[in-house]
């Protein structure tokens, strides 16, 4: 399943992701920091999206509150509960 998701509060604008049985597929990050961004999706891929989510959820980019990695979180969170 393909999903694209609109990030809150960070330089990317919106992340492409593929999951296919829990497991992540695919990130895309579209805007952001692009070596940051790159390096998190190569090292999410083939990995269980609660792992990720674990891993990631709540780190913080410059007091801002939110990061690309949580953003990633946040929408692999949403991923999983419309599945469910």
């Amino acid at each position: 399943m393909k999903t694209v998701y609109k990030t809150k509060g960070t330089c990317s604008r919106s992340i492409e992701i593929e999951i296919e049985d829990g497991i992540v597929k695919n990130v895309i990050f579209n805007g952001g920091c692009n070596g940051n961004t790159q390096g998190i999706a190569s090292l999410v891929k083939g990995m269980k999206a609660t792992d990720v989510i674990k891993r990631c959820k709540n780190i913080d980019c410059n007091s801002r509150g939110t990061s690309c990695p949580d953003q990633l979180a946040r929408a692999l969170e949403e991923i999983l509960s419309e599945q469910n």
